[in-house]
């Protein structure tokens, strides 16, 4: 079983963001964040997921990730991204992370459990100071090719 802990940041959105992932496995752990220069804080909630499963190298692992994004766990686990599926992504917000997300989700067994942000959580919180610090780290922001190249009438 590995444990997940995921949060997002932007700084104006949109604006500057980051992700902050935790990973947990045994007595493992793993950090992981990156800023983007322009970008939503949806975007960067969804990219700390699909990072982090894309970092579990085995597939068919456990999953449970923790995230305090409404947006990212309600998708899942109230079942609408299958129904995006279904309708090709039409009008749907971020359909390039989702596709993304997709692909690792359907290597692992995945469950989402939603947690409230900044209410003490220890490993939440340390993935909010990852993706705030990444998102001011202007040195070294990349560029989120899926929100500045895309059509940003349909990206959140």
């Amino acid at each position: 079983m590995i444990t997940m802990y995921t949060d997002g940041a932007s700084q104006g959105n949109p604006g500057p963001g980051g992700y902050g992932v935790v990973l947990k496995y045994k007595q493992h752990r793993k950090e992981l964040s990156q800023g983007y220069r322009r970008t939503t804080n949806n975007r960067m909630e969804l990219l700390a997921v699909i990072v982090g499963l894309e970092a579990i190298k085995e597939p068919g692992f456990e999953v449970t990730v923790y995230s305090d994004s409404r947006y990212v766990v309600d998708a899942v686990e109230k079942k609408w991204l299958w129904g995006w599926v279904k309708k090709n992504f039409a009008k749907v917000k971020n359909p390039d992370l989702w596709q993304r997300l997709l692909k690792v989700y359907t290597r692992h067994k995945v469950r989402f459990v939603w947690v409230k942000g900044h209410a003490g959580n220890p490993e939440n919180e340390r993935c909010d100071q990852l993706a705030v610090q990444a998102a001011s780290n202007r040195q070294q922001l990349l560029i989120d090719e899926g929100y500045e190249a895309g059509d940003q009438s349909v990206l959140d």
